[in-house]
């Protein structure tokens, strides 16, 4: 018998914690975003749980973590409700926990927990479309009489979020057609939810993408699944108005071609770039002959928001330092003919700390921001840190257009991918538990 010669494949595996991790970002996903109090205890217990297994060191996040989550206990106990600071304690604990567990992982790890990410990231998009094409109540909103996507999430603009983030973090991954799939996939989703802020936090991504992990580069990868969308998304446009019959067929053909373009582009050789433009000026035409039924979604005109903007800095004023009290910051407002509207959340969550926190608790909240940050720069030089960097940065920016904080899915999501950009070893354990 002559001797074999064989090649051992090396294997990743994700070690406990993370896994746990990545299962509270399931459990999130499928449970309306975690907002929900089963939501967020399956959540919060799952990455509770990851913390105390990875027993990382003692470090500043942690400490700002606990800080901010201390302070919302205080404010609720000064305001006899100590319960009231629950969401905020248990939103900390799962950003920095999910932080502290991803900056564990090794590099080969880290690669496969981001793979995870835009994997789940991308099933939450195609549902979204499926739920418009086919016009699924329970994952679709209705606003302006459009339906937007809102997947399992139930929340457009968080779905637009945890997509967003993801899109940015699958354009660093190793170039395949799964890759390449998974980016025409998210994006497509981000079009589907009509989220304006997903779109204006997208960009911000890319251009942290554009400036960390090279212009060409980012262009290259970024503009197949872009254009992809970009037809999948105007296939789709018939069908978004309530009031018009849906397109089935048209939007599978376009979701079909889409899909053939992010894939088959870069192979046109020299005649990538003109089909790039025809498809562009397409889009550009087919979103200007759509444009009166999508009036409301691409202007930046929201007077509710700006109703409750001005209620909110009224608040601001009467307490600047303390703050109204976690859970008390409704916000009343003149709606003209529809009367005096209120609205729990003013869409910005760093407005929403300042209510109800005050200046303590919003410094609190940006030294976790910070930290994160400080500890990610730390961190740079690895193929995945532009798009963990870029995905962070999603998260900030569309955080100050909406109600992110309070949905456990898009804290998960944002807390991984900051960690995949924490600073680690070969083994991920000397560089990556600190911060």
């Amino acid at each position: 018998m002559g001797d074999a010669v064989g090649v051992r494949r090396e294997t990743v595996a994700l070690p406990m914690p993370s896994l746990l991790v990545v299962a509270g970002f399931a459990a999130a996903v499928v449970a309306q975003g975690g907002y929900y109090l089963p939501g967020r205890v399956m959540s919060g217990l799952l990455v509770g749980v990851a913390l105390v297994l990875a027993r990382p060191k003692p470090n500043l996040l942690a400490a700002l973590g606990g800080s901010l989550a201390l302070w919302a206990v205080v404010r609720g106990l000064l305001e006899g409700d100590v319960l009231s600071s629950l969401p905020t304690v248990a939103a900390a604990g799962v950003f920095v926990g999910a932080v502290l567990v991803a900056a564990q992982a090794d590099l080969a790890q880290r690669e496969l927990l981001a793979t995870v990410v835009t994997g789940v990231g991308a099933l939450v998009a195609f549902t979204g479309w499926v739920a418009v094409v086919f016009r699924i109540p329970a994952w679709t909103t209705v606003a302006e009489g459009l339906l937007r996507a809102a997947s399992t999430l139930t929340y457009p603009n968080a779905a637009a979020a945890v997509m967003a983030a993801a899109a940015v973090l699958s354009l660093v991954l190793k170039p395949s057609q799964v890759t390449s799939m998974t980016g025409f996939l998210l994006c497509t989703g981000i079009g589907t939810t009509m989220s304006r802020a997903g779109v204006i936090a997208l960009a911000a991504g890319l251009m942290v993408l554009c400036v960390f992990g090279g212009f060409k580069k980012t262009i290259v990868t970024a503009t197949p699944v872009l254009l992809g969308a970009v037809v999948a998304v105007g296939a789709l446009l018939p069908s978004m108005r309530v009031a018009d019959e849906p397109r089935p067929l048209l939007a599978v053909a376009g979701l079909i071609a889409g899909a053939l373009v992010a894939l088959g582009l870069r192979r046109l050789g020299r005649f990538a770039v003109p089909v790039a433009v025809l498809l562009a000026a397409g889009g550009a035409a087919t979103a200007f002959a759509f444009s009166d039924r999508l009036a409301t979604r691409v202007s930046f005109s929201s007077p509710d928001r700006g109703g409750a903007t001005e209620a909110a800095l009224e608040l601001v004023s009467r307490s600047p330092l303390l703050g109204t009290g976690p859970g008390n910051g409704s916000f009343f407002f003149d709606a003209g003919n529809q009367g005096t509207r209120v609205m729990r959340y003013v869409h910005n969550e760093y407005l929403q700390v300042l209510v109800e926190l005050g200046a303590v608790g919003l410094l609190a909240a940006l030294g976790v921001v910070a930290a994160v940050v400080v500890a990610m720069w730390r961190g740079r030089g690895t193929s995945l840190w532009p798009g963990a960097m870029a995905a962070v940065v999603v998260v900030l920016v569309h955080s100050g257009f909406d109600f992110l904080w309070h949905l456990p899915v898009v804290l998960v999501v944002a807390g991984l991918c900051a960690g995949l950009g924490f600073p680690s070893t070969e083994d991920g354990m000397a560089e990556g538990t600190r911060a």
